[in-house]
């Protein structure tokens, strides 16, 4: 069961639609991703960054963030792997910075990689060495439209092994910590996949579960969508199980076919998805504009409400012969509540 969570550190938004990838060791490339419209930056450290440039992206990044507003939309940080050198100190410098948004965690295997990451993120870091200023202190307080909330988890060791585990660390303690970001985990891998409800329900401070399927292609051996239809499903059920939001899709890897990337979003909408990450600016009003409900969708939502509200709840069929119960009455809300964004 997933634990209660805490009170938001900001009023509740809207999940975002669109999240962008943009190498960390690029800070002009970021600038401008910043600017260009997406709900989310997501600022990469792990696979976009070079091995022999990944401490300058870790300065440049914690450079940005220091900054309690780096920009107009909310700033996410991918760390690399959990079960290599370089997370720990990531997660320790990035933690209590206070433009920091999110955490994204690639490759979560169980439970305990996510209480990994937690702990390192209520454990102040000492500078990394370099002439960027970065450092702050305290509790984590996001800019823009962050869905974060806030843990202290209890200050206890967790295990270094790359093996995941169904059973999650102690329980833990409220203390005079610093506060948790929010944290993201992306699932890579056939064990991330088989473990999805206990990732998305490991810690309070879990905002979200996404796929990662490049590299679960590659460990699955597979070729095209078809393989990918049951993890896909496996990671929508196991998110709205846990009580959080719809996930995104995963990257359209071909920047330039963008009705191709129309139709895939088509595909991943029906299958429960909400939102989808990004390689390139040009893919934003595409994905944007797949996930939000057209004119004849918001029609027929409307006049749901309409009618439930009329005869006062209960189960009820509207002219055109559509059965109305509660369920579907939620569901014409959710509509009306995204298409809130065309405005």
């Amino acid at each position: 069961m997933r634990p209660a969570s805490p009170t938001p550190r900001h009023e509740t938004v809207p999940t975002p639609l669109t999240w962008l990838y943009v190498p960390g060791d690029r800070p002009e490339v970021v600038a401008k991703a910043l600017a260009c419209g997406a709900d989310v930056v997501v600022v990469d450290l792990e696979d976009a960054v070079a091995p022999d440039r990944k401490e300058y992206a870790l300065r440049a990044t914690a450079e940005l963030l220091s900054a309690p507003d780096p920009g107009p939309c909310p700033v996410h940080v991918r760390v690399n792997a959990l079960d290599g050198p370089l997370a720990e100190t990531e997660i320790r410098t990035l933690a209590t910075l206070p433009g920091l948004a999110g955490l994204r965690l690639p490759k979560v295997q169980g439970p305990a990689d996510v209480h990994r990451a937690a702990g390192w993120a209520t454990t102040a870091a000492e500078p990394v060495p370099g002439p960027l200023p970065y450092a702050a202190e305290g509790a984590v307080r996001p800019s823009g439209r962050t869905l974060a909330g806030h843990f202290t988890p209890a200050r206890t060791a967790a295990p270094r092994s790359s093996t995941a585990t169904l059973a999650p660390a102690a329980a833990p303690t409220p203390g005079a910590l610093p506060a948790t970001p929010a944290l993201f985990a992306l699932l890579e891998s056939a064990l991330g996949i088989e473990h999805a409800f206990a990732i998305a329900t490991a810690h309070p401070a879990l905002r979200g579960i996404a796929l990662g399927e490049a590299d679960l292609c590659g460990e699955l051996g597979v070729r095209d969508d078809t393989g990918l239809a049951w993890p896909r499903g496996r990671t929508v059920v196991a998110a709205r199980a846990a009580g959080l939001a719809p996930p995104p899709q995963s990257v359209y890897p071909d920047v330039h076919d963008l009705d191709g990337l129309a139709r895939s979003c088509e595909r991943g909408r029906a299958l429960g998805f909400l939102g989808r990450a990004a390689l390139h600016p040009r893919q934003l009003p595409v994905i944007e504009t797949a996930f939000l409900p057209s004119a004849e969708e918001i029609a027929a939502a409307r006049e749901t409400v309409r009618a439930a509200a009329a005869e006062g709840g209960g189960a009820l069929a509207l002219p055109d012969g559509r059965f109305v119960d509660a369920a579907v009455v939620a569901g014409a809300r959710r509509v009306l509540e995204l298409a809130e964004r065309r405005r």
